[in-house]
């Protein structure tokens, strides 16, 4: 027997509005939900959280603390130390960002030819960028340590002595420059390969029949068509250097003293071995402003470099 089907007016209905509201802007904006709480829980409380405590004398681990006003930000910006760490800082993202994108730029262009081995030479040239940054350091670290160092024994072969060269403040500073141009120039190669094959070779060929030189062609047709791809570049490596932690922790620690520290590294030294967390949290701020200030302006201006070409 043929069971009885009986279809309502209301049936249809309801299925078309559940289309709709499945298809309407309303619903796709609650997709964004999870994402706004992850953001919310993992990045904007911990934000406002640390501005709390950095109007407070807390040590990072008592359940009491006062609010002193702005007593830490006048310590901070009255140090010395602090004066040191920020020049520092400044070396570490704008050195790292300037090597990084001249020597991956050069890669890019002599990778970018047809050639044996090319591919070979990419990734030689990118495997640093995926090992960790801690383990880079101590790779570099044991070339370099005073006692037994690889670099220091054909120093020693040359000059008789070995040099402290992890140890010495005019020099430490830019060994750890260069370790993080070293390790992550491969990703700044790597964009600007992924830019140079998005250009027409039909521009270099029209070139090429007007006579244009290749210096011509270069800075009349590769670098404004790399523009954006310098553009993000230029932004990576700059908040990359800027809030630089592993190669430091792992190659001087900061030493001597706070001479080749950086904001992150003094930062994460006056929290756990001094327990002054209310002055680490106003230097997490300052390290914030300035990675915000600096990446702002350099896009803002990048941004009009591109519009203009």
């Amino acid at each position: 027997m043929r069971p009885n089907i009986v279809v309502t007016k209301a049936g249809p209905r309801k299925t078309t509005r559940m289309r709709r509201l499945a298809k309407s802007p309303v619903m796709l904006n609650w997709m964004y939900l999870p994402a706004l709480l992850l953001f919310a829980v993992f990045i904007y409380y911990p934000f406002f959280r640390g501005l709390l405590i950095s109007f407070t004398d807390w040590d990072g681990y008592s359940q009491m603390f006062h609010y002193i006003g702005i007593d830490n930000y006048k310590r901070m910006l009255s140090d010395s130390r602090v004066h040191t760490v920020i020049i520092n800082t400044l070396i570490y993202g704008l050195g790292s960002t300037l090597f990084q994108n001249i020597i991956g730029l050069l890669y890019a262009l002599l990778l970018n030819k047809h050639g044996k081995g090319r591919t070979f030479v990419r990734v030689i040239v990118y495997i640093p960028a995926i090992v960790s940054p801690i383990i880079m350091g101590y790779i570099w670290y044991f070339l370099l340590q005073y006692n037994g160092g690889a670099i220091n024994d054909i120093i020693t072969a040359f000059a008789g002595h070995p040099v402290n060269l992890l140890g010495d403040p005019k020099v430490n500073v830019w060994i750890i420059m260069v370790v993080n141009t070293y390790q992550f120039l491969g990703v700044a190669m790597m964009i600007f390969l992924s830019g140079l094959q998005g250009i027409s070779k039909d521009y270099y060929e029209a070139a090429e029949i007007d006579g244009a030189s290749t210096m011509n062609r270069f800075f009349n047709i590769t670098f404004p068509l790399l523009a954006p791809a310098l553009t993000t570049s230029i932004i990576l490596n700059l908040i990359g250097g800027l809030k630089l932690f592993d190669v430091i922790a792992a190659l001087t620690n900061g030493g001597p003293g706070y001479a080749s520290a950086s904001l992150s590294t003094m930062m994460y030294q006056l929290y756990f071995a001094r327990q002054d967390a209310g002055l680490a949290a106003s230097l997490g701020n300052l390290m914030f402003l300035l990675i915000t200030v600096i990446s702002l302006t350099s896009l803002y201006f990048l941004r009009r470099k591109e519009l203009s070409q």
